[in-house]
C-alpha cells in the first residue's frame, strides 16, 4: 500500500490537518501540513479550521490540541507515545509541591500533562520561556516546572531565582560533555547548537542555545558550514533540507550509535498515521473541567506571545 497517497486522500476526504513535530521521522515530516516545535504547533492548533486534527507527536501535544479545540476530533497515531519529561511530574505530587509556595505563581513548560496545565498560571515553550519569564516583575516569585534544566538556564540568564521542579527530558539530559568534546576535537570548525533542555555543563559549551526552531533558523543564517547539534536526531532532516551544503552532526546518546532518538516520538509511523485517519482512532478525550482549567494558562501564553511579538 502507498501510505503517502492514501493519507493524502483521507486527509482531503475528512477535512483533516496533520501537525508534526520536528522529531518525527522524515516521511511524516514530508506529508505534514505543518512541521514545528511546541510553540508553533500550539499556535497552529489554536488557529486551524480543519475538522480533524491528526497530531504526529506525543501525548501531551495532542492533549494541548484538544484543550484548544474541545469540539474537534484530535487523533494521535499511537496513544503510548508519551514523554519522559511529562512523566517526571505527576500532578498529585506537583500539587503538594505547589502548596509549599503559596505566594508563587506557576509557569509550566508545555511538555507536561493536562493535569499539570490545570495547576499552572502560564504555559511556556522553549521558544518563548525566557521572554515570558522576563515579562513579569523581578519581585514576582515563580515556580517553574517540570524541566529543571530549562528553568536553570532561564535563572542563569535572567538573574531570577525561580523554584524548580526536579524533572528532565531523557533525550536531552543524557547528552554528555565527554561526547561533545570528542566531536569538537574531531570537528574544530563546527559550531555547537544546544537545546536548553540539556544539562548545564553541556549548555556552557554551546555556541548557540535555543529552541528547535531557533536552532534551525540559526543554522540557515550562520556562515558556518558544519554544526554539532545537541538535540533529538529528527531535527537534522529539516536542517539538511534547508541547508543542503552544510554538515550536521547530532551528539550521540552513547558510543553504540551516532543518533539521539526519542523512543516516544519514533513510535509514530506512516502505517499508524494512515490507520488513525482511516478509523478515526485513537482519539484524545478530556473532560470539560480539565479543558476549561487547562485552557486558561495556554491562552495566557498565546496572548503574551502575541503581545511580545513572538511568532
Amino acid at each position: 500500500m502507498d501510505y503517502i497517497d492514501e493519507i493524502a486522500k483521507l486527509k482531503k476526504q475528512k477535512k483533516a490537518v496533520i501537525l508534526a513535530h520536528y522529531y518525527q521521522i522524515p516521511e511524516i515530516q514530508e506529508i505534514a501540513d505543518y512541521v514545528g516545535d511546541s510553540l508553533g504547533l500550539a499556535q497552529n492548533a489554536a488557529e486551524t479550521n480543519a475538522e480533524i486534527i491528526v497530531f504526529a507527536g506525543v501525548h501531551f501535544m495532542a492533549e494541548t490540541a484538544k484543550i484548544l479545540n474541545p469540539y474537534k476530533m484530535v487523533l494521535l497515531p499511537d496513544l503510548d507515545a508519551g514523554c519522559s519529561l511529562a512523566d517526571s511530574c505527576p500532578p498529585q505530587d506537583f500539587k503538594k509541591f505547589r502548596e509549599q509556595f503559596p505566594d508563587h505563581i506557576v509557569l509550566s513548560y508545555i511538555n507536561c500533562t493536562s493535569g499539570i496545565k490545570e495547576l499552572s498560571d502560564v504555559i511556556v515553550t522553549s521558544g518563548n520561556a525566557v521572554q515570558i519569564v522576563e515579562s513579569f516583575p523581578k519581585e514576582q516569585k515563580i515556580i517553574f516546572a517540570p524541566d529543571k534544566n530549562l528553568g536553570g538556564y532561564i535563572n542563569n540568564i535572567s538573574g531570577r531565582n525561580m523554584v524548580l521542579w526536579d524533572g528532565t527530558c531523557l533525550v536531552h539530559n543524557q547528552l554528555t560533555t565527554e561526547a561533545i568534546i570528542q566531536l569538537k576535537t574531531e570537528h574544530p570548525d563546527a559550531e555547537l547548537l544546544a537545546h536548553p533542555e540539556c544539562d548545564g555543563p553541556v549548555l556552557k559549551l554551546a555556541d548557540m542555545i535555543g529552541s528547535t526552531t531557533a536552532m534551525l533558523k540559526y543554522s540557515e543564517k550562520s556562515t558556518s558550514k558544519k554544526f554539532i547539534v545537541a538535540s533529538e536526531t529528527g531535527i537534522l532532516h529539516q536542517m539538511k533540507k534547508n541547508s543542503p551544503y552544510k554538515q550536521f552532526l547530532v551528539v550521540p546518546k552513547d558510543k553504540t550509535c551516532s543518533c539521539n532518538d526519542c523512543p516516544y516520538m519514533k513510535m509514530n509511523t506512516l502505517e499508524k498515521l494512515y490507520l488513525c485517519l482511516k478509523n478515526e482512532s485513537p482519539q484524545i478525550f478530556l473532560n470539560d473541567n480539565t479543558i476549561e482549567r487547562a485552557q486558561k494558562p495556554i491562552h495566557k501564553m498565546l496572548t503574551i506571545s502575541k503581545k511580545l511579538g513572538i511568532i
